[in-house]
């Protein structure tokens, strides 16, 4: 039995199919739970439009959820994948969360502030640059609004060569996640990307195998999700992330108990 809570629509503009197509999916897979955390909105569409849905559309995307729900013989949730910005804390916590009813919120910290703008953490080689991403994203996990940090070695994509400031890097995040009790995934999605070249061969983006063995060795909470953008990869993708984990030696938690949702 499998469970995901990392799973998007076309809603999002760059991924396939709808809830129902992954809820089918998932069932003849063998699902404990699943659950949808679409890249959210902002209230007013202003911000990385080209890849999520607007703010119109979030009845839409509930609806599609519910319905599908219906067709599941296992649990199903509502939620959302957001970025962290202090500006739109109230509309995470009062609109997505309180008035929408979203089950949940995922922290996927792809963009941080730098002069006056975002810049996309996965594209970043200079390493000067990963200690303010780090704080930027333990803030947001402060933030006490996210059930769990979506692919948290993501900060070592474009990263050659894995010295000791990468890994104080990883430290402060682990660290930072174990003080809040949040799990951190192990995200399949990377598992099936393109890989790069490290200064110790041919490796993923991410997961990076480095910051997963220091947060095995500092026991994180950690979690495997799918972080599917592909209908086939609603569960493959979890499963990938737990043999990944078994290569390197890891336990791994099940999202659905990890994340306090019981199993119905």
């Amino acid at each position: 039995m499998l469970s995901n809570f990392h799973t998007h629509t076309y809603l999002c503009k760059h991924a396939e199919g709808t809830p129902l197509h992954y809820v089918r999916q998932a069932a003849a897979g063998g699902c404990s739970a699943l659950g949808f955390s679409d890249h959210c909105p902002y209230p007013n569409d202003d911000i990385w439009l080209y890849c999520r849905m607007s703010a119109a559309d979030i009845p839409l995307y509930k609806r599609l959820v519910e319905e599908a729900k219906k067709e599941a013989d296992f649990p199903v949730y509502f939620g959302f994948e957001c970025e962290w910005s202090p500006r739109h804390r109230s509309w995470f916590k009062d609109e997505l969360l309180g008035r929408y009813g979203a089950d949940y919120l995922v922290f996927g910290s792809h963009w941080f502030p730098l002069n006056g703008e975002f810049k996309y953490i996965a594209s970043v080689t200079e390493k000067r640059l990963l200690r303010t991403y780090i704080d930027f994203t333990i803030e947001g996990m402060k933030s006490g609004i996210y059930k769990f940090l979506a692919h948290p070695d993501l900060f070592l994509s474009g990263i050659h060569s894995i010295d000791a400031d990468c890994l104080a890097c990883a430290d402060a995040l682990i660290d930072a996640a174990n003080d809040l009790g949040m799990p951190l995934e192990i995200n399949g999605y990377g598992l099936i990307k393109s890989k790069v070249q490290r200064d110790y061969g041919e490796d993923y983006q991410y997961p990076v195998a480095a910051f997963w063995k220091r947060a095995a060795q500092k026991d994180a909470r950690i979690i495997c999700n799918a972080d599917a953008h592909q209908i086939e990869q609603v569960l493959a993708g979890v499963q990938n992330g737990i043999e990944y984990a078994e290569e390197l030696g890891i336990s791994v938690l099940d999202a659905a108990e990890a994340l306090g949702f019981a199993h119905a």
